[in-house]
């Protein structure tokens, strides 16, 4: 059993990184510290750290459910073949073992310390151990009327089998012994994953006791008769990557299946909470099938992802950032809420979450409603359980519209409610298809046909982000309305390719993987290259969540080299070097971590005029630079031709996110991150976007004003 060890802030190992790449899992980690590092930041309201801390660990339960585990696959199964950076399976898994033992010691500390400060606040996470007799007494009948009924003690012994453990699972294990006497017994005890793991005390002030503490109050009652010897808490996480195989015919059923087996995935990592007895661990893990060395001692707390439900249950506004409300476009409002009209007269791009989702769900309702709409196409990679969108589709469907709903199986951890969606839809007359067995869908796009006089006209949508109410409230992400009809008739093409298997030659103005989207951002490289080499401005700034393609990272250094000043804005995983001699010292890497999720993909090129300029080529995309993107996706990158969109995304977007110095992390080109610094009180692109509004939403309230807002960029060099 490994016990954690404090390592450097940012997760580094001996022969981690060559001189052109940094390992793409250390750095993921090296993201979630920083994402971590905003619930050590005072500046943020206390349950708002809270919150980033439960964020933190959610985050780390999902590398260990899917990086972690297809490393340790990979051992398994003999790979031996180095990653790009040079490091062999085993070395990674080691690198990344040390870094994520770092990260759960960095969480356990920081939910320390956060536990002293919201007690000085008036809110509290009590031990049962201090409850008073009133206290106990009241605990106890709310015991036997909420816990009870619902908790199943289990014997193991021959005649008990050890019992099924569901991944994410708390469970108590105890060692028991008959008060009258007899042979010691070890019993399970699954917690039921409905139940709250923080139960508040009566009273005015806000006091909480653990789920588990609850319990190990009241054994009495789980087990008359007997006394406890030892206890143990235990969390487990297993594999829950899903394989699909190309022979699956009916694909929905497959999913179905992958599903259920997921739940019954080989177990990964144990967390035991500190102290615990070594024969329990032992018992443990050898009943599902680990070693001890999977088991990791944790001290504190077990499934700080829980936080989160304190954090929403605790009434106090005063701790949390103040509300915010997104402003609905005034251009769509001076069209009487008429989303065709409003479109029809020119392109117009909405910045969620400063700008309300619920245009999208409009656009939709209406498509479902007007009687000459004559079809809906749509992708859904992801989705809320609630969905808006889904059920403005049924609508259209059941009022005599074609629609076709491309639904993608392949979400992960959301294969489940993409399926019911699917089944929704069907039953109400939808055309539903699962895209490709061996490609993900992972394009975010909407297509209207309207007959309008005497030809159909097109409207599309296409988003950075997905059709989810719920993360567009905290996901910073573009939506583009247009019914250009060279753009609309691309789409439609791309919609015939994903549901007939009808490839075109070539797209007009859009630009799609898996087949071209590699080529022509390698050619808009070396375009900015071929301008540089000519002695004209050359000049390159990305958004996206992810740069991991080692062929794009090296496209990218032969344009430093040449003299390109390359800006990226990386939220995540960067397995790029920065500022490297003779290799990236033009090139600078920034990620920005604050009160939303960056999430919107934006791809601009100076095009020979420099950055910005009205002559930039400007893309958005639903694609990062990864290698899945590029070659096992349907991606979908988007040119803004308009000028005001264009002017909104670059000069506004962009800049502001380029000024960003409160929120934003510098890569080093030894692969660690130091925060930005901070000039003349510092700028935060949030807190500029929720207080002044976009370009292209404005509509006539933007002509009425004396001038329009405009970001002006401080390079770096300044």
């Amino acid at each position: 059993m490994r016990k954690e060890t404090r390592l450097r802030t940012t997760p580094h190992c001996r022969g981690a990184t060559t001189e052109r790449y940094l390992n793409r899992e250390l750095s993921w980690l090296a993201f979630n510290f920083r994402v971590l590092e905003e619930a050590y930041n005072t500046a943020n309201p206390l349950l708002e750290r809270l919150k980033f801390l439960s964020i933190s660990a959610v985050n780390l339960d999902e590398f260990t459910m899917v990086r972690v585990a297809g490393l340790r696959d990979q051992i398994r199964h003999g790979v031996e073949t180095p990653s790009q950076d040079g490091l062999t399976p085993k070395e990674q898994l080691k690198a990344v073992n040390e870094a994520s033992l770092h990260l759960m010691k960095n969480q356990q500390s920081c939910w320390l310390s956060l536990k002293r400060e919201l007690k000085r606040a008036g809110v509290e996470v009590v031990s049962a151990k201090k409850l008073t007799k009133t206290q106990l007494t009241w605990l106890r009948a709310y015991f036997m009327d909420n816990l009870f009924a619902a908790l199943t003690p289990i014997a193991v012994d021959p005649a008990h089998p050890f019992p099924f453990l569901p991944n994410l699972g708390l469970t108590l294990l105890f060692e028991l012994k008959r008060k009258s006497g007899g042979k010691k017994q070890i019993s399970v005890l699954p917690l039921p994953p409905k139940l709250p793991r923080f139960i508040r005390l009566p009273g005015e002030a806000m006091r909480f006791v653990l789920l588990e503490d609850v319990i190990r109050c009241f054994l009495d009652a789980l087990y008359p008769g007997y006394e406890m010897l030892d206890s143990a808490f235990f969390r487990i996480i297993r594999d829950s990557d899903l394989e699909v195989e190309e022979e699956a015919e009916d694909l929905m059923r497959y999913y179905e299946n992958a599903i259920k087996q997921r739940r019954r995935g080989r177990v990964i990592r144990i967390k035991a909470l500190a102290p615990v007895s070594q024969h329990l661990v032992t018992f443990f893990s050898a009943h599902l099938g680990t070693t001890e060395e999977d088991v990791i001692e944790v001290p504190g707390m077990i499934g700080l992802a829980a936080l989160n439900e304190l954090y929403d249950v605790v009434a106090r506004p005063d701790l949390k950032y103040p509300p915010y409300n997104a402003r609905f476009p005034e251009r769509i409002s001076d069209y009487n809420g008429d989303c065709f009209a409003a479109i029809h007269a020119k392109d117009i791009i909405i910045h969620h979450p400063f700008e309300a989702f619920d245009v999208v769900v409009q656009f939709l309702r209406q498509a479902a409603s007007d009687p000459d709409v004559v079809s809906i196409k749509q992708t859904l990679y992801r989705t809320s359980k609630d969905s808006p969108i889904v059920k403005a589709l049924i609508e259209a469907a059941e009022n005599g519209k074609s629609v076709t709903a491309l639904v993608e199986l392949k979400a992960r951890f959301d294969e489940e409610a993409n399926i019911k969606w699917a089944r929704d839809l069907e039953r109400a007359g939808a055309q539903v298809v699962y895209g490709f067995v061996n490609l993900k869908t992972h394009a975010k796009l909407s297509l209207v046909a309207r007959r309008e006089g005497e030809k159909l006209q097109e409207y599309a949508h296409v988003g950075t982000g997905n059709y989810h109410p719920n993360t567009a409230k905290v996901y910073t992400d573009l939506s583009y309305f247009t019914c250009d009809e060279i753009l609309c008739h691309d789409i439609n093409y791309l919609f015939n390719f994903v549901t007939g298997y009808a490839e075109p030659e070539k797209f007009e103005k859009i630009i799609a993987a898996p087949n071209h989207m590699r080529r022509d951002v390698m050619t808009l490289i070396a375009d900015e290259i071929a301008h540089a080499k000519a002695g004209r401005p050359a000049a390159i700034w990305a958004k996206m969540n992810s740069l991991v393609d080692a062929r794009i990272i090296d496209a990218l250094y032969e344009a430093s080299q040449a003299g390109v000043q390359i800006d990226l804005i990386v939220r995540g995983i960067c397995c790029l070097r920065p500022g490297v001699k003779g290799l990236s010292e033009n090139i600078r890497v920034k990620s920005i971590i604050g009160r939303f999720l960056e999430h919107s993909r934006i791809f601009c090129f100076g095009h020979g005029a420099g950055l910005p300029s009205k002559e930039a080529k400007v893309f958005i995309a639903s694609a990062d630079w990864m290698p899945r993107n590029f070659d096992h996706r349907v991606e979908v990158m988007v040119p803004l031709l308009n000028p005001t969109v264009h002017a909104q995304v670059l000069d506004q977007i962009m800049v502001a996110n380029l000024r960003d110095d409160l929120k934003s992390w510098r890569l080093l080109s030894s692969g660690e991150y130091e925060r930005a610094p901070v000039k003349d009180g510092g700028f935060s692109a949030h807190d500029y976007f929720m207080t002044n509004p976009s370009l292209s939403g404005r509509g006539k309230a933007l002509r009425k004003e004396s001038a329009r807002p405009r970001m002006h960029l401080v390079r770096p060099q300044e």
